[in-house]
């Protein structure tokens, strides 16, 4: 693991020094939690380790912004919960800004400030392709601390889930 990370980190800083690489590598291991696994190879690392890997791979080369695809799609609920709430306690300290990309309402509410809707892209008569857009943008105004086992409680939550499940079902499809 401690290779992978640092080979991110030394594409990104070619100048820095091995020490100050070794440094970089094992403050954003420790953000993730995974300290005790830094010499592990690829193969001996559970799957909830390998995604806490490429968020840890991920932050360490501090990009302006971070693109998450489904990054936490494979995993079973309780890893997911964990590194949920691990990638919000890291944005919070870093400020970091993350565009993440996810098809779980209840993830999405949990983890945005700001929820972008998209429309399906649609086939043309004639051949083709007209893609997709943003259709809505919803501004997430419940307390910033909401948790997994808060969230259900806090008010507006419903109403909210219920106008992204309803858009989804629907409206995305939508011309």
């Amino acid at each position: 693991m401690r290779r992978n990370i640092a080979f991110a980190v030394e594409s990104r800083r070619p100048d820095w020094r091995r020490d100050e690489v070794a440094a970089h590598v094992e403050k954003y291991v420790a953000m993730v939690g995974l300290t005790a696994a830094l010499d592990k190879k690829p193969s001996e690392l559970s799957g909830g380790m390998k995604q806490r890997v490429g968020i840890a791979r991920a932050f360490a080369i501090e990009p302006k912004m971070l693109l998450l695809d489904e990054p936490f799609g494979a995993l079973d609920a309780l890893t997911r919960g964990t590194i949920q709430d691990e990638l919000t306690a890291i944005v919070r300290r870093t400020q970091q800004t993350v565009f993440m990309i996810t098809h779980d309402v209840d993830e999405a509410i949990l983890l945005a400030d700001r929820v972008l809707m998209m429309r399906n892209g649609v086939e043309l008569a004639g051949g083709g392709w007209r893609p997709g857009g943003i259709a809505e943008s919803i501004r997430i105004e419940l307390p910033r601390e909401r948790t997994r086992g808060t969230l259900h409680h806090m008010p507006g939550y419903y109403e909210l889930r219920n106008h992204i499940v309803d858009f989804l079902v629907t409206r995305a499809h939508a011309a």
